[in-house]
């Protein structure tokens, strides 16, 4: 998706809460692999990251996601993005059948597959 947004295919959306919690994720054991084969810090790839989204800011955070209430803040962002689609693997997501205010809920897969098109 980052390959597709540098080329200008897809627009990215973030929030400040969602780049914490992407620091955050990076910072896990099995992520110090790839990361040290990059030759980046994880502060370089938040920085080269930003670089390719636009921040957004939720005016509101609806508790949805009960298993998973971080996973509210993809919903909100996605709203205040007035986005097409949320590209996430997260079951927690899927399991709100696909949509979430109009807005479709795709795996990363499925989302690359459309942009072949």
């Amino acid at each position: 998706m980052l390959d597709a947004a540098q080329h200008g295919e897809v627009e990215l959306f973030s929030s400040r809460a969602l780049v914490g919690e992407l620091a955050g994720i990076l910072t896990r054991a099995k992520f110090a692999r790839a990361i040290d084969a990059t030759g980046l810090s994880i502060s370089d790839l938040i920085q080269a990251y930003l670089g390719h989204v636009s921040l957004v800011q939720p005016d509101h955070v609806p508790a949805v996601v009960v298993a998973d209430p971080a996973d509210d803040h993809v919903l909100a962002c996605a709203v205040a993005a007035d986005a097409d689609a949320i590209v996430s693997g997260d079951r927690h997501l899927h399991a709100l059948g696909g949509r979430y205010q109009g807005i479709a809920i795709v795996r990363p897969a499925l989302a690359l597959q459309m942009l072949a098109l």
